[in-house]
């Protein structure tokens, strides 16, 4: 019964010591996901503070990863994910601030390219919608394709035919990536060939058939 008793112990312990040393690692996946999102070189946060305009504006995070923000000083925030930034920065603030509002915004750096009037890099706000980024960019040329706008990722299509209703956040745009919008077929872009192409074939088969009689 001894023996029985210490087969069972040592069972117990070794499940959960495989408990135990399993947790790191699902730890570790979880903060990679989190942080597939945080801010880059580039990015600006956005502070809006109520009744606070010299705490207030625009600030660029720098090649460090690391933005510096009135009274709080230089952070940095490259390897953190948004939420738990957004909630570090509004604490942050409320050590010197008393029930007031403290809006933080997140600005992605996005490069729009393709058939656009403007292409080039633009800072984009999570919830702003693909029309409203492209609006920014000029807008579609009249060449432009926006039904097959494409979202590329290090050289990568993730994906195309994006609607012009989803937004930053939705369509998973870090930043980073690129906005691509596509030219329209070449017959779409010359209809004048295709209708030059029709009117021949129709007077050639008007001629052949007067022919015939």
């Amino acid at each position: 019964m001894i023996i029985g008793a210490r087969y069972v112990l040592a069972g117990a312990l070794f499940a959960v010591a495989s408990v135990v040393g399993a947790q790191p690692a699902a730890v570790t996946v979880r903060t990679a996901v989190d942080t597939a999102a945080a801010l880059r070189p580039g990015d600006v946060v956005r502070l809006r503070i109520w009744r606070e305009p010299d705490l207030s504006g625009d600030f660029a995070v720098n090649e460090s990863g690391v933005v510096v923000l009135p009274k709080v000083g230089p952070l940095q925030v490259t390897s953190e994910d948004p939420r738990s930034l957004k909630t570090r920065l509004v604490k942050a603030y409320e050590v010197y601030l008393n029930q007031v509002s403290i809006d933080v915004v997140l600005l992605r750096r996005v490069q729009v390219l393709g058939a656009v009037r403007n292409p080039g890099l633009y800072q984009v706000d999570p919830t702003m919608v693909l029309s409203d980024l492209l609006a920014l960019a000029g807008g579609s040329t009249s060449q432009g394709n926006l039904k097959g706008v494409q979202l590329l990722r290090n050289g990568r299509k993730l994906r195309d035919a994006l609607s012009p209703s989803d937004s930053v956040g939705s369509a998973s745009i870090r930043s980073g990536d690129q906005i691509y919008v596509p030219e329209k077929g070449w017959f779409s872009r010359n209809p004048w060939f295709l209708r030059t192409m029709i009117g021949t074939a129709i007077s050639i088969g008007f001629f052949i058939a007067r022919s015939r009689d």
